[in-house]
């Protein structure tokens, strides 16, 4: 299996709550998961990025990606996880991952999600 294979398989992203950055039960057992690959595997480097549902200023929602970007970043770090190991990027309500104007799909969009730095 590639690193790029493992990843996609033992890296998974984190879920918060609305206006909120607070790492959640769910969240804790990502993270710790993600932890264990990246503690397997020192070489590796992740972006994690920060994102929001629609709803809120393009402003505010900038902010609170950045926000649920560093709790994740911080929760790593928590768990062994060198800090230099991981950078941060805020892209807030501008890249969805689902486009319906419901609950379960805003849900799906307050995430950090965690992408392999090239």
């Amino acid at each position: 299996m590639s690193i790029e294979q493992m990843f996609s398989t033992e890296v998974q992203d984190v879920y918060f709550d609305l206006d909120s950055a607070d790492i959640r039960a769910d969240a804790r057992t990502a993270l710790s998961k993600t932890a264990d690959f990246l503690k397997a595997h020192p070489d590796v480097k992740v972006v994690i990025e920060g994102h929001c549902d629609e709803r809120g200023s393009t402003e505010y929602n900038l902010a609170l990606g950045d926000r649920r970007a560093s709790a994740a970043k911080n929760f790593l770090v928590t768990l062994g996880i060198p800090a230099d190991q991981m950078t941060t990027v805020s892209y807030g309500k501008e890249r969805p991952f689902c486009t319906d104007h419901d609950e379960s799909c805003w849900q799906q969009n307050r995430r950090g999600h965690f992408v392999l730095a090239k």
